[in-house]
């Protein structure tokens, strides 16, 4: 039993270290321009051994993205969250949620974007993944503003402020981009 618990655990620690090496080769040269046998040597781990975690780079990918969902769902249960999108305060929130986020591992984020450009398979998994977060907000729209398509608006919420984030990350100081934000949205969403 304890070398079966040991096992585990290493491999854990190899998957770790090999999606912590990932982040930063992507971060070097870009998602579309890492191979897996810079994603290795980063790690410095065998290409055999990204295969015992990983199919692909794809899937690694894919991988990253699911942890991200999870601090998601973590951020949801948080105090100060809100599914009044007539108030200000609740729009804010989860701004922040996705700006904090966003600002902590933009380097994911842009490996996503950049896969999902290149890749129609991975765009339709990545939007596969994102739905529920999108159902989220679609369930806050429809509280607020039920005359209208709630997956609709929540599309449209999500995509104001990835854009905006994509633009604007290093350009403003955090909490003048959440408020601008905010308020742009909180108008939009309320008249």
């Amino acid at each position: 039993m304890a070398e079966t618990g040991v096992r585990k655990q290493r491999a854990a620690q190899t998957e770790a270290e090999l999606k912590a090496a990932a982040i930063r080769v992507f971060e070097r040269v870009g998602y579309l321009n890492t191979k897996i046998t810079d994603i290795t040597a980063e790690a410095g781990r065998a290409t055999g051994s990204f295969y015992q975690h990983f199919p692909s780079k794809e899937k690694l990918l894919e991988a990253l993205l699911s942890d991200l969902l999870a601090l998601g769902d973590e951020g949801a249960l948080a105090a100060g969250h809100s599914d009044d999108f007539s108030d200000r305060a609740a729009i804010r929130w989860h701004i922040e949620q996705f700006w904090t986020v966003y600002r902590r591992h933009r380097t994911v984020m842009a490996a996503l974007r950049q896969a999902a450009i290149v890749d129609p398979e991975f765009d339709r998994v990545q939007r596969e993944m994102l739905e529920p977060d999108l159902r989220h907000i679609a369930d806050h729209m429809a509280k607020t503003a039920p005359s209208a398509d709630p997956m609709v608006l929540a599309t449209i919420f999500n995509s104001v402020v990835g854009s905006f984030a994509d633009t604007w990350i290093d350009k403003l100081p955090d909490q003048e981009a959440i408020e601008t934000l905010t308020s742009f949205l909180y108008a939009g969403i309320n008249g």
